[in-house]
């Protein structure tokens, strides 16, 4: 009861409670955040994770600019209905070349963090020509304009270098064939030797099935890269290693 007391008188006095509380929150703040300097990395090292080719990156820009990640998060729990839903959960290790990552919790539409590879390409441009005519009970908005919107490589290598600064391990080579390595994903015919000694398992497609080279082919070179860098047919988690 005395106990009890004290704390009445620390709820009626404002500045006392204040100065406690600030208290409690630093000594916890540290408590979380002291030993994070004496780990020699916070995350797992994963084979295969590797940084966007320049066409998926100049799609990641699309995706961001178009508001995908309010309706679509990218990161699978470690519980059973998400697992069996959308594959394998998600590891720090494959978001840790996004800036800013995409986990989230909001969902109207399902989890993308596996959507790679689990559609063709034509369905994806058709999903987002028109959402509706491919899943009916659909909210998500049409985006036909992507089409006929063409993309150019002009500004790739500075959003490369701004990604580099911030961490992202882009190569000076890298940046200087950015355009280059830009124009080959898109052509399965031409010469990718150098993209894929650069960047290793790269899908290269006329994503859109047109020509020209626009917006739809960058953000569907996107989503057809999302969870596919790791096999996870192979990954073993260091706790049961």
């Amino acid at each position: 009861m005395a106990i009890l007391d004290k704390h009445g008188a620390i709820e009626r006095n404002a500045s006392l409670l204040l100065v406690l509380s600030f208290l409690v929150v630093t000594v916890g703040g540290l408590v979380e955040i002291v030993p994070l300097f004496y780990l020699q990395n916070t995350i797992e090292e994963v084979e295969g994770v590797r940084p966007y080719t320049p066409l998926e990156l100049a799609g990641r820009q699309i995706y961001i600019r178009e508001g995908c990640y309010v309706c679509h998060s990218q990161m699978i729990r470690p519980m059973r209905d998400e697992v069996e839903r959308y594959g394998h959960y998600s590891l720090a290790a494959e978001s840790k070349y996004d800036h800013p990552f995409q986990w989230g919790s909001k969902r109207t539409g399902p989890d993308l963090a596996r959507v790679g590879g689990k559609y063709s390409d034509a369905w994806h441009v058709d999903h987002l020509m028109d959402p509706q005519a491919v899943v009916p009970e659909s909210v998500m908005p049409k985006y036909p304009y992507l089409m006929t919107s063409p993309i150019s490589a002009e500004y790739i290598s500075d959003q490369m270098w701004a990604n580099q600064v911030v961490g992202v391990p882009y190569t000076e080579e890298m940046m200087t064939a950015a355009k280059e390595d830009f124009a080959a994903q898109v052509n399965p015919d031409g010469d990718t030797a150098g993209l894929m000694e650069r960047y290793g398992k790269v899908t290269v497609s006329n994503f859109d099935g047109q020509a020209e080279l626009t917006e739809m082919d960058a953000l569907v070179a996107y989503l057809q890269v999302m969870g596919t860098m790791v096999d996870f047919s192979t990954f073993t988690p260091v706790a049961s290693r």
